[in-house]
């Protein structure tokens, strides 16, 4: 497990924007009809999904194209002010940037039952559609940190960093969010929520706290004991990983989790447009939904205190969805990030 998550979320930094991590042909060589879906979801954990939209549909293939986040926006943002069509369906965590690519005119729009069910906050335009929710956890080794430096929310994280510093200096990591999209949307929802997000960096520098690219890489870092504690890690990779590595503690922040909706757009040039809205529809669908559930990529409240991610005591109060709108253009405004770039690598320096 741990191989293969590196293989598939990691250690492409410096791969161009037109580069993908991998590229694989789902489906019956014969089809007569194929789409294109490119995602920032490892295809080891969406497969399932897939497969089984396919077994319905023995006349399509999906060639799917794994990528980063920063990659897959740039990539799709020519495609769609250069050309040619590329991807016929696009999926990421990065959601500011997907709010970003419906506001520059890129996607399609698209209106169904399954689509128009959806809540407010998870739907935008007609043209963006939160098809996930995934919770933004805490992990650490077990085996490692002791149970009263199990940090149950942002402010025992806090105590640990001060008052155990020795201990953790340079073992706790989070994501690079100039390398990670979904970093640097986790570390700016982070800035609205958190009363200890200053806190939180200045302690991240003091104890030299590492600033990486991708889930795998800290997960399997925590596993090997590298690192001790991972913050702002994607809960669905986290929990697919503990299945077999017991030894990776999980929680959910008790103070506030954050809860990402991964999202879906057609882009406005998709040559198969009709194939890709067919797939949004099965991942909403109940079918679908119980696909995602079964591949931690659909957890609710519930499934975090099954999970003994959080307490029985834990409330929906302490949820803090990411709401797919036009508050997230905020996110992608250039001045704006520069700043909020300036502010991370203070406290990051050498990174």
């Amino acid at each position: 497990m741990i191989l293969r998550l590196a293989l598939c979320l990691g250690f492409v930094a410096g791969t161009g924007a037109t580069a993908q991590e991998l590229s694989e042909r789902l489906g019956p060589p014969d089809a007569a009809q194929e789409m294109r879906v490119r995602s920032t979801t490892d295809l080891a954990v969406l497969r399932p999904v897939l497969e089984s939209f396919l077994d319905a549909r023995p006349d399509t293939a999906i060639v799917y194209e794994q990528w980063l986040s920063n990659n897959l926006y740039r990539r799709s943002l020519a495609d769609c002010e250069q050309g040619p069509p590329g991807a016929d369906l696009v999926i990421s965590s990065a959601v500011h940037q997907l709010v970003e690519f419906v506001n520059r005119a890129c996607a399609a729009s698209y209106v169904s039952e399954e689509t128009a069910s959806l809540p407010a906050a998870l739907s935008w335009r007609d043209e963006l559609w939160g098809i996930t929710r995934e919770p933004a956890v805490i992990v650490y080794n077990r085996e490692l940190v002791p149970t009263q430096d199990v940090p149950r929310s942002r402010f025992d994280l806090l105590d640990i960093l001060r008052n155990r510093s020795e201990r953790y200096a340079g073992r706790v990591a989070t994501y690079d969010i100039e390398a990670s999209g979904l970093g640097f949307l986790f570390a700016y929802a982070d800035s609205l929520e958190a009363t200890t997000f200053g806190g939180l960096l200045e302690s991240f520098g003091r104890t030299g706290a590492v600033a990486t690219c991708c889930s795998a890489e800290i997960m399997n870092g925590v596993l090997s004991g590298r690192y001790l504690i991972g913050y702002n890690i994607l809960g669905s990779y986290a929990f697919d990983l503990a299945e077999e590595n017991p030894q990776l503690g999980i929680v959910a922040p008790a103070d506030y989790t954050l809860i990402l909706a991964r999202g879906a757009v057609i882009p406005r040039n998709a040559e198969n447009a009709a194939l890709a809205a067919g797939l949004v529809d099965y991942m909403l669908s109940p079918a679908g939904t119980d696909g995602l559930r079964d591949a931690h990529l659909l957890t609710d409240l519930d499934g975090l205190i099954d999970k003994g991610a959080a307490a029985e005591a834990f409330g929906a109060s302490q949820l803090r969805p990411i709401e797919l709108s036009p508050k997230l253009l905020v996110a992608s405004d250039r001045q704006k990030r520069s700043l909020f770039n300036d502010l991370w690598r203070n406290a990051f320096p050498g990174q």
